[in-house]
């Protein structure tokens, strides 16, 4: 099991997650992929899940509430009237996912209330490594190591940093960052999603994401 968050929102979580799933599915490994809460999407409209669907062909996927406002789930919940998520019943539907590999991911970053808990919260119910997607330019370095070290002082093992989207022509800042990040954070820079992956129709997507991690 594997629970994704980001260093904030937007910065590449969900091609992350199916890029992930897509490299274990070439691996001939079954996949489950999670996200407890969708927001900003309407009744019937393709949300994240559909997206990591289409880019990796994984077929058993699992969404336990949606919100239409684009808020985090908890104030997203209030607006629209419906009863937040609780940790127990998320929990519980995680670990009743079967497959070689179960993939959650957040909504924006570790400590954005899904319900009437975090991310963070999640991770240690389920025992479970987080991965971190970090942005590439200016600021990652704050954001990515508040990140890593709220995860190390909870005791939740941070199965490294992933850089959510590279650009084809990377400025200066970008450049250094990807050698500051596992200095500042102390944690491994275990992958990197090439900027635009998520524009890509699945035959070309499943056939490189492998290589985007190691």
């Amino acid at each position: 099991m594997l629970l994704v968050t980001g260093t904030s929102t937007e910065v590449g979580k969900t091609v992350t997650t199916a890029a992930l799933a897509a490299a274990a599915l070439a691996a001939e490994r079954t996949v489950a992929v999670c996200k407890p809460a969708q927001t900003g999407v309407a009744p019937g409209e393709p949300g994240d899940l559909a997206e990591i669907a289409r880019l990796s062909g994984v077929t058993r996927t699992l969404e336990l509430a949606r919100y239409p406002d684009p808020l985090a789930p908890d104030t997203a919940a209030r607006r629209c009237g419906a009863p937040l998520l609780t940790l127990g019943e998320t929990a519980a539907a995680v670990e009743e996912l079967d497959a070689d590999l179960v993939l959650v991911e957040g909504a924006g970053g570790l400590l954005v209330r899904l319900g009437d808990f975090t991310l963070l919260d999640l991770a240690l119910r389920l025992d479970a490594p987080v991965l971190v997607v970090a942005a590439a330019g200016l600021g990652t370095l704050n954001h990515s190591e508040l990140t890593v070290r709220t995860l190390r002082a909870a005791n939740v093992p941070c199965a490294g940093l992933v850089i959510g989207s590279w650009p084809g022509q990377p400025d200066l800042a970008t450049e250094c960052n990807r050698h500051d990040l596992p200095r500042v954070t102390e944690v491994g820079l275990v992958g990197a999603v090439p900027a635009g992956a998520g524009t890509w129709d699945r035959a070309r997507f499943t056939a490189a994401a492998a290589g985007w991690f190691g």
